[in-house]
Order: structure tokens, then C-alpha cells, then sequence
């Protein structure tokens, strides 16, 4: 006897409605990007190290030729409004993740750049824009108004994208009401772990490329390293030598490491952080607040789970020994880690099992740098780190708009067979 068909809203072989188009836009959209490569540097240097810059540039690229593979695999729903907060840091590659991809799939993205960056990301939209597709480039605008101004427009939106301090998020949040899918990206202290098994060589240069990411000037940057007492006095040594050859150099330049911070507070924050634990410097400590200049500062603080680090937008290494892996699982467990767990970076450390520590996202043998996807979920499951509201509460994970777009539509009735 045949049963009569039920209705499926979602297929699990249906493909994504134009495809064929997303792929010719974000074909175009990557060739913009290259084809003025050098404009795009030109500007991202003013507030970044040419080198990050680059990266930005090449991952923003990556993104593009792997968003109609992310959006045939989440299947989002043609949304007619995203509202995005822009961050002050990886404008580019922000631009990319939540301007060009989402208007693959969104009539309108309404992008307000942070007050911070204003004349950068107008400088890279206007860039990008003139070159793009007409279709696909009419669909972005940028919004030059205030946080408060944007709240209505947000309430009005599909979904929106807050990248910022969580006290603004929940601000933002409960300003703009239940309408709106809403993700909030924030940040977190990214834990490096240099485990027994790690060669202090290889365990140095890891660091190094972290911490020092675009000056320290990034949300990804570690801000607490723990280290195996088997290799501490080793990396010790070698960090202090490698900072204490690092000369300042003009951002623009590409071999420049250490350059002068963009943004007043991260020094003051920098200034009042090393004044605090001077007690723990091991090299470096100075700040010239007037150049906006941070030396490579390097602490080594007592082993134990009392160390919970600010946010350091600036080149300080902060280290805390450990011999039992017991000791990383119960700071991670602590309130304020759990709250802001987001990636974890473990570097031969075989004793720490499962695929997270406490709620962050554990990279094997990778810095957190090596292992960011843009067309993958990006962060942890803290709450303060990355979360989506649902169901009237804030549920945290690892988030990809298009799949989290592609969820609040997914329905499917009846019996699977």
C-alpha cells in the first residue's frame, strides 16, 4: 500500500537554490579583491602590519571561493535584512565574512563600522563595491550613524550580527527585541598550552606568530601561555632573546613585527597591567603612551589557576607554568572561563583528551590562527565568546551565520525513512 507523500520543507538533497549565481558572484567578488590588492593594503595598513593585512586579504579570498560549498551545505533562507556591527580589528576579512558572502543570500546588508575604524572600512567598501557585480554590490550599504541610531534598523532585520563586548551586545540585544536572529561574536583569552612533548623551538616560533599577530592587536592573540615546567625555563629563554632583538617599523613595511598600537586604550590597558604585575616581569615593561609604543613585555606568574588575564590588545606574553593537566582543566572550569572560553591551543599535550577544555574549542598542534575556516563555525561555546540568541536565551557555540540563518528555517515533517 502507498502512503501519500508528506510535506518536507527541507531536503536533504536539494541544493541550493542558485548556486550557479553564488558561485559566479563570489568569483567576482575574490577577483575584486585581487585586482586591487594593492589599494586594499594600502588602506588596511593604517590601522594593521602589512603582514596581517596580507593574511586578512588571502583568507577573505579563501572565504569567497568556499562560500557556494558553505552555503549549499547550510542551505540558508533568502533573508531580506542583515544588520551587522563591524568590528574595529580584521576589517577586511569582517567585510567578507559578513558583507560579500551574506549578500549572496540577503536582499540587503546594512554594515555599520565601528567609530573606531569609520574611514578605513569606508575607504575598503568603496574599494571592493566599485568593482563588484552590480547586483551583488547594491545589496551592501554602510550605515554612518550612531550605535543608538542602528537599533531600529536592527529591529527590523532578519538577523544581526553584534561584534563587541558582551555588556553591548545584551544592551543591544534587548533594544532591538525578540524579532531577530542574533548572534553575538566576542572574544576570549585563547589559551596556548606548550605541553612535555612540545620542541621548545618549534613551541617558540608557535608563540611568537600568535602573540604577536598584527602587534598583539587581535581577538585570536593568546593572552595566557601555559608551560610544562619539562620546558619552561627553555622557552623562557629563547622568548626572552627572540623579544629582546624585535625593533620597531612603520606598519606599511612587510617585515615588520612590532609596530606602535592604534588605539590609546590598549596601551593605557598595556601600561596599567604591567605597572599591576611588575612583580612577574621577567623582560621588557615599558610603555610610551604618547607614541603609543609597548615593548615586548614577557611575565612569568606562579603556577596555579588564579590568573585570568584581560583582554591584552598589545605584545605582552604572559606565562603560567603546569605539570598536571588536572590544574588546566580547573581553571578552564572556572565561572569567568566558562562564561568566555573560545579556542584552546595545545601543543604536544596528549593527556588533554576530548574535542574541548572547559567550553573552548581545543586545535591540536595548531595555533588558534592555523586552524580559523571562515566558511567553518568560528569560537567556543562560552557565552561572552560566541553565542546565538534562541528561544528567548543565549545559547553558546562555535557560530557560521549561513548555518545558524539555516536553522531557524529548517523544518521537516513527517516520518524519515
Amino acid at each position: 500500500m502507498s502512503h501519500p507523500s508528506m510535506p518536507v520543507l527541507e531536503s536533504f538533497t536539494r541544493t541550493w537554490p542558485n548556486l550557479e549565481a553564488a558561485h559566479e558572484k563570489a568569483m567576482r567578488s575574490a577577483t575584486a579583491l585581487l585586482t586591487c590588492r594593492d589599494e586594499l593594503l594600502s588602506v588596511l595598513t593604517r590601522v594593521a602590519t602589512y603582514s596581517s593585512a596580507r593574511d586578512e586579504l588571502l583568507r577573505s579570498v579563501g572565504a569567497l571561493t568556499g562560500a557556494p560549498w558553505e552555503l549549499a551545505r547550510s542551505c540558508p533562507p533568502q533573508l531580506s535584512r542583515l544588520s551587522v556591527f563591524l568590528p574595529s580589528n580584521n576589517i577586511l576579512y569582517s567585510y567578507a565574512l559578513f558583507g560579500l558572502i551574506p549578500a549572496l543570500y540577503c536582499d540587503e546588508v546594512i554594515i555599520r563600522p565601528s567609530a573606531r575604524v569609520r574611514d578605513t572600512a569606508y575607504a575598503v567598501h568603496k574599494l571592493i563595491s566599485s568593482r563588484l557585480d552590480p547586483d551583488h554590490a547594491q545589496r551592501i550599504k554602510m550605515a554612518d550613524v550612531s550605535q543608538r541610531q542602528f537599533k531600529p534598523i536592527c529591529s527590523e532585520s532578519d538577523a544581526v550580527v553584534f561584534t563587541g563586548q558582551p555588556a553591548n551586545a545584551h544592551n543591544v540585544m534587548k533594544s532591538v527585541g525578540d524579532r531577530p536572529l542574533f548572534l553575538v561574536m566576542g572574544s576570549g583569552p585563547n589559551p596556548l598550552i606548550v605541553g612535555p612533548r612540545t620542541e621548545p623551538g618549534a613551541a617558540c616560533r608557535a608563540i611568537l606568530r600568535a602573540r604577536l599577530y598584527n602587534s598583539g592587536q587581535d581577538c585570536l592573540c593568546p593572552d595566557v601561555i601555559f608551560v610544562h615546567r619539562l620546558r619552561l625555563d627553555a622557552i623562557v629563554e629563547q622568548l626572552r632573546a627572540e623579544l629582546s632583538v624585535l625593533t620597531v617599523g612603520a606598519r606599511a613595511w612587510p617585515d615588520t613585527v612590532l609596530t606602535p598600537l592604534v588605539y590609546e586604550d590598549a596601551a593605557e590597558g598595556a601600561a596599567e597591567f604591567l605597572t599591576l604585575n611588575a612583580d612577574h616581569l621577567v623582560s621588557g615593561g615599558e610603555v610610551d603612551l604618547e607614541r603609543m609604543l609597548v615593548e615586548p613585555s614577557l611575565l612569568v606568574f606562579p603556577e596555579g589557576v588564579d590568573f585570568h588575564p584581560p583582554e591584552l590588545f598589545s605584545p605582552v606574553f604572559c606565562i603560567v607554568p603546569y605539570e598536571d593537566p588536572e590544574m588546566l582543566r580547573e581553571w578552564a572550569r572556572s565561572p569567568e572561563e566558562l562564561e568566555r572560553g573560545m579556542y584552546v591551543s595545545a601543543l604536544g599535550e596528549p593527556r588533554l583528551t576530548g574535542e574541548t577544555l572547559g567550553t573552548g574549542v581545543i586545535s591540536r598542534n595548531a595555533t588558534t590562527l592555523d586552524a580559523e575556516d571562515g566558511n567553518q563555525p568560528f569560537g567556543g561555546y562560552g557565552v561572552h565568546a560566541s553565542s546565538v540568541r534562541r528561544d528567548g536565551r543565549l545559547i553558546g557555540r562555535p557560530l557560521l551565520l549561513s548555518a545558524e540563518a539555516g536553522l531557524r528555517q529548517s523544518v521537516i515533517t513527517g516520518p524519515l525513512r
